[in-house]
């Protein structure tokens, strides 16, 4: 037995070792990875199971399995019946075992367990006189197994679904590796705590798929060139599509620069607006409005609520001069998101135009801007694409304005160019449009409420309260205000290091001990691990059942 890191390893010798064992085999070979059919007792038992040493790695703390790998020394190995004249393929003059069933539960993947695995089972397997393993290895860990120095050989094994690499591993190989690298440990973490592998529920930057980023990484091309044009118009049908919008203008910067070209136009109006306030990007709007030298009142309401009919029509009803209105549809920092249908019945029956921050809606609920007059997006939210491209929502013509609006911010320049006035990053926009070819869009958008409706049934049941009520919270943000006992930045701190990225480092986040758990990227990541975390750390005396 060896006790590392708050994990204990041992070879499971307890009944409920053995039966988490087939209960972990279970989920990841059949839910996660579907090579075997499902059973009403969601436990497999390992065909090799009599011949299998398991070792495993129990949670001191909370005294439940968190991964496990299988020792086997009697041919035929599993890969035997896979590759023929194995041997083939191998080192000479090896004694040789076999590893099996490398599993760690979800909430403690892209961690050390792993690691401590494959260390534990280095020195059993050398305590019993062998030097090197062979293993089946899933393919969508192959870095991972490079990293703790497996070699892959011979072709992909398995079906279409479960695929596996074969790979060997030998004493030295994983010797050397641990001497020849000193920061073996480090970049063991590293590798732990790295964005792209971690559960990330950051609101931005976001997880974005294999094949954005291959979009992104083919060579550039002109903005100039008809090839370009051609993707480029495709990428705003696309955006205009999914919004109910006539025309969208794409500007190469953050959400923040749309929200600037959003003001610049408002200014051209020359007429009195209001700014709807809810929290921190409500203010964000006033600013934008000031920095265009705007004429507004504001209406504020307290964070954690939705806009209700009746509080527009009083605040308009209180400023019959008001022309324009501009308000966030999800006020991102509180995870409350405002009815559009609202916004916009109101302000069609008292006469005023529209316009609206659909910054973290966009990509995650439907948003229809039927009747707005203008709107803002990015790419690197709810789009699931690379951060660069903000996106203005518009139906009206725009005209340009040279003597009273910046070149870069002249969203009427843009139309004026059918869209390319300027230098356009055609990498950022093959990205966007490969993210928007990628997605069947109801579907992640039901993934989004599914995700929503998980985390927050969770979080009540360990009494972590969220900000926004059920009755308007933003699926895809979920803000949650920790008591005052515990720091939100230790907390998030010490989520980071267990492989959870939450939003917690913004001021205003700090300032009223907030953090952030979002579904915008584009994987789903299941919050159980965030949630395992968050009962352990806020209520550590609380132990979760076998």
């Amino acid at each position: 037995m060896s006790l590392l890191d708050g994990f204990i390893y041992k070879i499971a010798d307890l009944p409920w070792e053995i039966q988490a064992v087939h209960a972990l085999n279970y989920k990841t070979f059949v839910d996660d990875i579907p090579q075997h059919e499902p059973n009403a007792q969601k436990a497999l038992t390992d065909k090799f199971h009599d011949q299998n040493t398991y070792i495993i790695c129990v949670d001191e703390t909370q005294q439940i399995l968190a991964g496990m790998i299988a020792f086997r020394d009697q041919r035929p190995f599993s890969l035997d019946a896979k590759l023929k004249d194995l041997d083939s393929y191998l080192p000479q003059n090896r004694s040789l075992c076999e590893i099996r069933l490398l599993s760690v539960a979800e909430e403690y993947r892209y961690t050390r367990v792993t690691q401590g695995l494959i260390a534990q089972l280095v020195q059993h397997a050398t305590d019993c006189g062998y030097d090197m393993a062979v293993i089946s290895g899933t393919v969508r860990q192959i870095k991972l197994y490079k990293f703790l120095g497996f070699v892959p050989f011979g072709p992909i094994v398995g079906s279409r679904d479960a695929k596996y690499q074969p790979m060997y591993l030998t004493v030295e190989a994983y010797t050397d590796l641990k001497t020849r690298s000193s920061s073996f440990s480090r970049e063991s973490n590293e590798l732990a705590n790295d964005d792209r592998l971690a559960f990330n529920f950051l609101p931005g930057p976001v997880e974005f798929s294999q094949h954005v980023l291959d979009a992104h990484n083919e060579p550039s091309c002109s903005h100039r060139g008809p090839e370009f044009a051609r993707d480029f118009q495709e990428t705003c049908r696309w955006l205009c599509q999914m919004s109910n919008s006539s025309r969208v203008q794409l500007l190469m910067g953050p959400g923040t620069m749309a929200n600037d070209a959003i003001a610049a136009q408002l200014g051209l109006l020359d007429q009195t607006g209001l700014i709807l306030i809810s929290g921190e990007f409500g203010r964000r709007l006033v600013s934008h409005a000031k920095g265009a030298r705007l004429s507004f009142e504001t209406f504020e309401i307290p964070e954690g609520r939705a806009f209700e009919r009746k509080d527009l029509q009083q605040a308009l009803e209180r400023l019959p001069d008001v022309s324009w209105v501009w308000g966030a549809h999800c006020e991102t920092s509180t995870g409350v998101l405002n009815d559009i249908s609202v916004y916009q019945e109101v302000c069609r029956d008292r006469g005023v135009l529209l316009c609206l921050d659909c910054i973290s809606s966009l990509g995650t609920v439907p948003v229809n801007l039927a009747g707005v007059y203008l709107a803002s997006g990015t790419s690197g939210k709810g789009m699931a694409s690379i951060a660069g491209v903000a996106m203005v929502f518009h139906h009206h013509d725009l005209a340009p304005a040279p003597d009273r609006i910046p070149c870069a911010l002249d969203l009427g320049l843009y139309q004026q160019s059918q869209g390319i006035p300027f230098t356009i990053q055609s990498n950022l926009v093959h990205a966007l449009l490969a993210a928007l070819r990628l997605h069947e869009w109801d579907s992640r958008f039901e993934d989004v409420r599914r995700w929503s409706r998980s985390i927050r049934k969770q979080l009540h049941e360990i009494d972590v309260p969220t900000l926004a009520a059920d009755s308007c919270a933003m699926p895809s943000v979920v803000t949650l205000a920790l008591p005052r006992s515990h720091n939100s930045e230790e907390i998030g701190d010490r989520l980071k290091d267990r492989g959870v990225l939450v939003s917690y480092q913004s001021g205003y986040l700090l300032e009223r001990n907030w953090i952030q758990a979002c579904r915008m990227g584009a994987e789903s990541k299941p919050p159980e691990k965030l949630v395992r975390l968050l009962k352990k750390m806020i209520q550590p005396s609380v132990s979760l059942e076998r």
